[in-house]
C-alpha cells in the first residue's frame, strides 16, 4: 500500500486562520458579520446583475529612508475601508468607502445595483456561504513587528557603511526600507468567502561613485513576502555588492553604438522587457476588445521554438504571489506561450466570463477604492539548453545588456522603448567595454520570433518590480534565462 500526505487538511486550516483574522481586523470591530455581508450581496442582487463583489482592506505601511549617513525620514500609515461592485455584461458600477459600518455597506450596494434594472420581484436570495480554495505561500506575519525602530534604523546605517566602505569612489550612499501588512476578506455574491494576509518588503540601496569629475550611479535591491529577518549580512552584502559593481562598471562606460545588431539580455530582472513588452499584451482586457497584437491568435505560432512564457501566483514567498487574488479566486501557473505557441491569455472574472473560459487568478487591484481588472503576478520565460557563456560567445558585433532601468510599451503594437542601465559592448564574443545610454527599440511580438538562444540560468529578479496599469500600481515579479535576439535596434549615443 501507497502512502501519500494530503496537503489539503494544512491548507483548510490555513484558509480559515486567514479568515479568522481577516474578521477579527475588518468586520468585528465595526460592529458586523458575514450575515451583513449577505445581506448588502441581496440588495444588489436584487436588481439583475451578472456579479458582485464586497472587498475589504486593512493596510499598515512603514517606510525608512536614509542619504548622506543620516535616516532623515520615517513614515507611518494605516487605511482601511470597503469596495463594492456590481457588473452588467461589459458594464462596472463601484463604490468605495473608508467609513466600514453597515449603513454605509448598504448605501454603496444600493448605489451599485443601480447599474442594472430591478428584477420582477425585487428580492433575491442569499446565496449559500462557500469558502474559497486558497494556498499557502508566504507566512502571515506582521513585517512592520518583526524589528523595532532602532534595529531598523541600524540596518540601514550598516547598509551605508558597507557601500562607503567597499570603494573609495563611492561618495553618495542613499538606501531605503518598506514594509506592508496588508489583510483583505471578499465577499462574491455566489456566496463565496476568501481572505489573504499580506506581508510584503523591501530593501533598496543607491550608490554614487565619482572619478576624474565623472559621477554615475547604481542600485540594487529586493524582498519579498516574508519579514525583515530575510536582510541578514550577506544579503545585504550582496546588495551593496551590486549597486557599488554597477556605479564602478558606469564609470568606465563609453558612448553605445546605435543600429540594428544582436542583442543578448542577462538573466532576471531584465525580464522586465518580457513583463512590458509581452505580458501586458496577453491581459484578458485587451484581447477581448481586440486590441492587443496577440488578440485572437490562441493556438498560433507567436515566438520562436523552445519559448515558453508563463504567469505564476504559486511561488512562494515571491513579491507577485498571492493566495487569492482580489477576487476571491485561487491563484494559478498560467502557461500562455508555450514552445512558441499562444495558449491563452490571464484573466479576471469579469472578462473570463464575457470570453468565455476560467478565471486565472488575476483579479488585481491597488486598493479597495479600485476595480480589479486582469494583471500580471510573476511573469517569467522557461530556460533552455544553453550555456550562458556560449551565448555571449556567440556575438559576432552586439549589445550584451544585463540590467534595465525604466521603459513603455504600446499595448495595441506591442512597440517598446526601454533603457539599458548596464549594458557592454561585443566583438567576436569578446566583452570589449560596458556602454551607456543604450536604449532597445522594438515590437514585442515580433521580438519573440526573433530569439535564436535560450540560456539554461533562468533566474527571477530579486523582488523589485511594481507594475502600473490604469492608474493602479500591484508589486509584480519577474524572470528569464539569457536570451539572444537578432535583429534589434538599438538606440545609442556614440
Amino acid at each position: 500500500m501507497t502512502l501519500r500526505t494530503s496537503t489539503a487538511a494544512p491548507q483548510r486550516a490555513a484558509t480559515s486562520q486567514r479568515i479568522d483574522v481577516a474578521r477579527e481586523l475588518l468586520l468585528t470591530p465595526f460592529g458586523l458579520d458575514e450575515s451583513h455581508l449577505a445581506r448588502a450581496l441581496a440588495e444588489i442582487r436584487a436588481h439583475q446583475v451578472d456579479d458582485a463583489d464586497l472587498y475589504f482592506q486593512y493596510t499598515r505601511s512603514e517606510g525608512w529612508s536614509l542619504e548622506e549617513g543620516i535616516v532623515k525620514t520615517g513614515s507611518f500609515s494605516i487605511d482601511q475601508g470597503v469596495g463594492v461592485r456590481a457588473v452588467s455584461g461589459e458594464k462596472t458600477a463601484f463604490a468605495y468607502s473608508d467609513d466600514i459600518s453597515e449603513a454605509s455597506l448598504l448605501d454603496a450596494a444600493r448605489t451599485v445595483r443601480s447599474i442594472s434594472a430591478a428584477s420582477r420581484s425585487g428580492r433575491a436570495r442569499v446565496a449559500p456561504k462557500k469558502v474559497a480554495a486558497g494556498r499557502s505561500l508566504y507566512p502571515g506575519v506582521d513585517p512592520i513587528a518583526s524589528l523595532d525602530s532602532t534595529a531598523k534604523v541600524a540596518l540601514l546605517e550598516r547598509l551605508e557603511q558597507r557601500a562607503r566602505a567597499k570603494d573609495p569612489r563611492v561618495s553618495q550612499v542613499m538606501a531605503g526600507l518598506a514594509s506592508e501588512y496588508d489583510v483583505v476578506l471578499v465577499a462574491r455574491a455566489d456566496g463565496t468567502l476568501a481572505a489573504d494576509v499580506r506581508p510584503l518588503v523591501r530593501l533598496s540601496v543607491t550608490v554614487i561613485a565619482e572619478q576624474n569629475g565623472r559621477r554615475e550611479v547604481g542600485s540594487a535591491g529586493g524582498g519579498g513576502r516574508f519579514g525583515l529577518a530575510y536582510f541578514d549580512d550577506a544579503q545585504m552584502n550582496q546588495y551593496v555588492d551590486e549597486a557599488v559593481n554597477a556605479a564602478l562598471v558606469n564609470l568606465e562606460s563609453r558612448p553605445a553604438p546605435a543600429g540594428e545588431m544582436t542583442v543578448v539580455l542577462g538573466p532576471g530582472w531584465p525580464g522586465i522587457l518580457l513583463h512590458e513588452a509581452i505580458g501586458h499584451g496577453l491581459e484578458g482586457d485587451f484581447n477581448r476588445k481586440g486590441s492587443s497584437a496577440f488578440s485572437g491568435r490562441v493556438g498560433q505560432r507567436v515566438a520562436a521554438k523552445g519559448v515558453t512564457v508563463l504567469d505564476d501566483g504559486t511561488i512562494a514567498d515571491r513579491r507577485g504571489s498571492l493566495n487569492v487574488d482580489d477576487e476571491g479566486n485561487a491563484s494559478q501557473r498560467n502557461v500562455l506561450i508555450e514552445d512558441g505557441i499562444l495558449k491563452g491569455y490571464i484573466q479576471d472574472s469579469l472578462n473570463a466570463r464575457l470570453m468565455g473560459v476560467a478565471p486565472t487568478g488575476n483579479g488585481r487591484r491597488e486598493s479597495y477604492a479600485h476595480i480589479p481588472m486582469p494583471r500580471m503576478t510573476n511573469t517569467y520565460m522557461l530556460g533552455g539548453d544553453k550555456d550562458p557563456q556560449e551565448i555571449v560567445a556567440s556575438i559576432k558585433k552586439g549589445l550584451y545588456a544585463t540590467n534595465f532601468g525604466g521603459g513603455q510599451v504600446d499595448i495595441t503594437s506591442g512597440k517598446f522603448v526601454f533603457s539599458a542601465s548596464e549594458a557592454y559592448w561585443v566583438e567576436n564574443g569578446k566583452i570589449l567595454y560596458p556602454v551607456k545610454g543604450a536604449t532597445i527599440i522594438g515590437s514585442g511580438p515580433e521580438s519573440l520570433k526573433k530569439v535564436t538562444m535560450i540560456g539554461n540560468d533562468m533566474r527571477l529578479d530579486s523582488g523589485v518590480g511594481t507594475c502600473g496599469k490604469e492608474g493602479q500600481s500591484v508589486p509584480v515579479g519577474v524572470g528569464q534565462p539569457t536570451l539572444r535576439l537578432e535583429g534589434l535596434t538599438v538606440g545609442g549615443t556614440a
